[in-house]
């Protein structure tokens, strides 16, 4: 019995074994799995992931017009020349003029200042505040570093032009339309607009002289006669837009564009010209061409706009001293108006300090066109934050850049054709939205 039971377990021995190392083979496997195994990855964040922004400190904006902000009224600044004097009775046709603004402050002073200083009657000025933040401006709760400051009170208190607000904030096209549904509320006719980043300056070198505001009316007077675009045949030639300097200052036909719907509001800015005019040339409506003055496309602000209305101490020696420049205040100014009136007198008609003025609205043009980014004025205000209606400024330029991209494609797409050549490709009105893709999208 004894014998049998050695014998039977020496029999199982190698199903142990086996067993055995079946199991540390497992073993092993599984330790080994487990070894080479990829790390977990690390839990998702429980909040946003923020953009590393490093937001440019800008310097603080200088005041451009020191007269101005010491101003009580209107009599405190210096008077028009008086070459550029309008008629003391109104002329009787109407003079409205529109300047939109949205951002930096300093052209649009400029602007308005330009004008004025060639003989636009501060009453038909019309600045169309376009920033979106209701009536924050005229209720003085934007602080200067904001984009959308807009001195609402020096614009009707001191300078005397009129301020209308947009609801909210409008494309440029919208903006077009905009001017024109204004016009045809106060039965106008006619109006001219003007872009704000511009400096305008008649031509004082010239003779017979007018003003700048006296040669815009005599346009207005030469459209207004019956004979005016009749061809030998006797037909009639209607017209829609006088451009001065292309668009930077124009006379818009209000009939001409009600009849053509105004302005496309889907092409919010950059393009729009291109789709208006070609669409008004198509309906064979005249865009003449007409000079008033010269008109600057700038980037910047004079330095002291005082030089527009084109004074001179009344020692000469002490006018030598002081340069007209671009970007920076000049403290050399006597402090108060009164002193300062005094102590001035009216410069020559086409003497050396206008071809001082014109040769730097001039470089101020030039640094516009060498700008790589030529709206790069529009990036000089990032401040604002926690004032009404705030907007982040980087965000707003990203926003606007999206925009505008948006609207090239869609005229793109309307007319099946890139590029401003529209009619002369050869399509015609109707054929807008109804043609395929030309070569211009290979």
């Amino acid at each position: 019995m004894l014998t049998i039971s050695l014998r039977s377990r020496w029999a199982s021995l190698p199903f142990v074994l086996a067993l055995g190392a079946v199991t540390l083979y497992f073993l092993r496997l599984s330790i080994g799995h487990e070894a080479h195994e990829a790390p977990k990855p690390p839990d998702p964040p429980k909040g946003p992931i923020f953009k590393d922004i490093h937001r440019k400190v800008v310097p603080p904006l200088p005041e451009y017009f020191p007269l101005a902000a010491k101003a009580s009224s209107p009599a405190d600044l210096p008077p028009v020349p008086s070459w550029n004097r309008p008629p003391k009775e109104h002329v009787p046709e109407a003079t409205r003029l529109y300047i939109g603004f949205t951002r930096f402050w300093p052209l649009l002073q400029q602007a308005v200042v330009c004008y004025i200083a060639a003989g636009w009657p501060p009453e038909d000025i019309y600045v169309v505040e376009n920033t979106g933040t209701m009536d924050a401006n005229k209720r003085g709760l934007l602080t200067i570093q904001n984009p959308f400051y807009l001195d609402y009170h020096r614009l009707t208190a001191i300078l005397g032009v009129n301020v209308v607000t947009t609801p909210s904030l409008q494309t440029f096209a919208q903006l077009q339309n905009f001017y024109l549904f204004e016009a045809i509320n106060n039965n106008l006719t006619h109006y001219f607009w003007s872009h704000m980043d511009v400096a305008v300056h008649p031509h004082e070198d010239r003779e017979p002289f007018q003003s700048l505001y006296m040669k815009a009316v005599d346009v207005v007077r030469e459209t207004q006669k019956p004979d005016y675009l009749v061809d030998e045949s006797g037909h009639k030639k209607e017209w829609a837009i006088q451009f001065f300097a292309y668009d930077w200052l124009a006379l818009i036909n209000v009939k001409a564009f009600a009849d053509l719907g105004g302005w496309d509001t889907m092409i919010g800015y950059y393009g729009t010209d291109c789709d208006m005019y070609n669409r008004l040339s198509m309906n064979d409506y005249a865009s003449p061409v007409q000079d008033a003055g010269m008109v600057y496309d700038v980037t910047n602000s004079l330095e002291d706009l005082e030089v527009l209305y084109r004074r001179r101490p009344k020692k000469q020696e002490a006018r030598d001293t002081r340069d007209i420049k671009a970007g920076s205040y000049n403290s050399t100014i006597p402090s108060p108006n009164r002193a300062y009136l005094e102590s001035t007198e009216e410069d020559e008609k086409g003497a050396e300090g206008f071809k001082k003025l014109v040769a730097t609205l001039e470089q101020i043009q030039q640094d516009k066109r060498d700008d790589k980014f030529r709206n790069s004025w529009q990036l000089r205000q990032n401040g604002g934050e926690g004032e009404p209606y705030y907007y982040d400024p980087d965000g707003f330029e990203k926003a606007l850049q999206m925009t505008i991209d948006l609207g090239r494609q869609i005229i793109d797409e309307k007319w099946g054709h890139k590029g401003c050549d529209i009619e002369a490709v050869g399509l015609k009105k109707g054929n807008q939205w109804r043609v395929e893709h030309d070569s211009t999208f290979d």
